[in-house]
């Protein structure tokens, strides 16, 4: 499909945007919608341009065809960042500025009445993720009052929408301590005060460990991994061993708390992941409860949707597979 024409049908279909824009929204969904090297998103004014291209250099003649459409589309853009996914440097992968300056780059958007902090340049995404945004809504609306625990925190987005919701403890948990700078950032613009022992710079095992020791118990337990990691402490593998991280954080969820487990592996199939929760949950210990969609500008609308994911999703709508289950302990400890 004819990139341009495709990026227009893709841009139309998002509705009408303006200067008074300050969210963040996906324009241009990849190959769903005819570009399977090319994403565009949009945070508040400041576009960023995902390049998968194979070639290391990029394929920058077709990003900046891409900006100027999106500068006519919405003149009122003020800088546009291009990141090169297989770039040779640093630089190129967290973001070359193709349009406006450093100064112009957005720092924060609102979703959902919530200010989140974000860094553009800070690693080769964009330090806020799109596809979780109907579990932000849903965590605002239902962790009020409830011990929340955060693991592999990034930038903290889903803690942060769990501590606008009125959770009564927050802890967020990422082996990054500057990831959890942006968290803590993103509660300053919330007004909110701050206590260092929420902000965990620690390996996700240590951290467990160190949690289970204390006899720490929550409400609800956040788990949204990278594909894979490895340290000295551990091993994370999204489809060879996609339930670890779940079973290691399932004692510190009291009776009647929810697991929240995130899988984005884009070539483990939505019904095997199914299978392996349903699998975990033949015990009687644990209830499949909701599956998260993901939003319509992240998988493409209807009108503009050409193509599917390499691995079929289902019964989830994306490589992104979020599922919300129910704990039952045999002690019966609750949380709070």
């Amino acid at each position: 499909m004819d990139l341009e024409k495709a990026a227009e049908r893709a841009f139309a279909a998002r509705g009408e945007l303006d200067a008074r824009h300050d969210g963040a929204i996906r324009l241009f969904a990849g190959f769903y919608e005819g570009a399977p090297s090319l994403v565009v998103d949009l945070y508040a004014r400041t576009l960023v341009i995902f390049d998968h291209a194979e070639d290391p250099k990029g394929d920058r003649a077709a990003c900046e065809s891409v900006l100027a459409l999106a500068r006519k589309h919405f003149p009122w853009i003020r800088a546009a960042l291009w990141k090169v996914r297989r770039g040779e440097t640093p630089e190129a992968r967290n973001g070359t500025l193709l349009f406006g300056t450093d100064k112009e780059l957005d720092r924060t958007i609102r979703e959902n009445g919530v200010a989140y902090a974000i860094s553009l340049k800070l690693n080769r995404d964009a330090s806020f993720y799109l596809d979780t945004r109907h579990l932000r809504t849903w965590a605002k609306a239902s962790l009020a009052g409830k011990k929340v625990l955060n693991t592999f925190a990034y930038t903290g987005s889903l803690g942060v929408a769990a501590r606008a919701a009125g959770a009564s403890e927050v802890v967020h948990v990422d082996r990054n301590k500057e990831f959890l700078e942006v968290a803590k950032a993103s509660y300053a613009k919330n007004g909110w005060p701050m206590r260092r022992v929420d902000f965990r710079a620690e390996d996700f095992f240590v951290a467990v460990g160190r949690l289970k020791r204390e006899d720490a118990l929550f409400d609800c337990v956040f788990v949204d991994p990278p594909f894979h990691s490895e340290t000295a402490q551990g091993k994370i593998d999204l489809v060879a061993s996609a339930t670890s991280a779940l079973d290691k954080v399932r004692p510190l969820i009291g009776d009647g708390g929810l697991l929240v487990a995130v899988n984005n592996a884009l070539f483990l199939s939505g019904a095997a992941y199914h299978r392996t929760l349903e699998t975990m949950c033949e015990s009687g210990y644990l209830t499949i409860e909701q599956l998260v969609s993901v939003p319509d500008d992240v998988k493409g609308y209807a009108a503009t949707r050409v193509a599917t994911p390499p691995v079929d999703p289902a019964p989830f709508e994306h490589s992104t597979k979020i599922a919300i289950l129910r704990v039952k302990r045999k002690d019966g400890r609750r949380a709070s």
